[in-house]
């Protein structure tokens, strides 16, 4: 019997499939190979850089960052699907995870997985900032009344938007704008 190999954390972070880094105060403190290449930077430009260069504006990095706090607070881990930002600014589809290592402030430190997904899901509408943000919630599944409340506007406002991506995409139901952001139909 061969005796147990010693695990090399550093080595599994590093060659990871996916993107992984380590925050604190929203600022990456760690990441590895995948992460860097997914977004076109080089690893040392992430480090010490906010999470902000990630984020297609700097209001959807603050909007983000104020949505997961609670979300965190209660389950102690956040997750989703949003569209983020490579170096070269161009925009695609971005399964995000991670959990909070302090449970009294979440953003004190995390551990942070990003899967890109615009092989399944292209970005193939010019949307606006509060449009990235509702679609990115009608993919989760979420009405119009629980995307008011979860990011302060009225229902009219969110069904605005709603009726405004559904006109982009050529959509003509609400599941199928759904279908589209998912990029089942093209």
């Amino acid at each position: 019997m061969n005796p147990p190999q010693t695990i090399d954390f550093a080595s599994i972070f590093q060659l990871a499939p996916i993107g992984m880094c380590v925050s604190q105060n929203r600022i990456i403190h760690a990441c590895n190979d995948a992460l860097a290449a997914m977004f076109g930077y080089q690893k040392d430009a992430l480090v010490g850089a906010s999470f902000q260069v990630l984020y297609p504006t700097p209001d959807e990095f603050e909007r983000t960052g104020a949505r997961i706090v609670p979300i965190m607070n209660a389950k102690g881990s956040y997750s989703d699907e949003r569209i983020m930002k490579r170096a070269n600014q161009e925009l695609f589809w971005c399964h995000v995870s991670g959990r909070g290592l302090d449970k009294k402030d979440p953003h004190a430190a995390g551990i942070w997985t990003f899967e890109d997904l615009s092989a399944k899901r292209p970005v193939s509408a010019e949307l606006t900032p509060r449009e990235r943000e509702i679609a990115a919630l009608l993919v989760e599944g979420k009405t119009s009344k629980l995307i008011a409340r979860q990011i302060g506007l009225s229902p009219r406002t969110v069904e605005m938007h709603r009726a405004k991506l559904m006109k982009k995409f050529s959509a003509s139901t609400s599941s199928e704008l759904v279908h589209k952001l998912l990029g089942i139909m093209r």
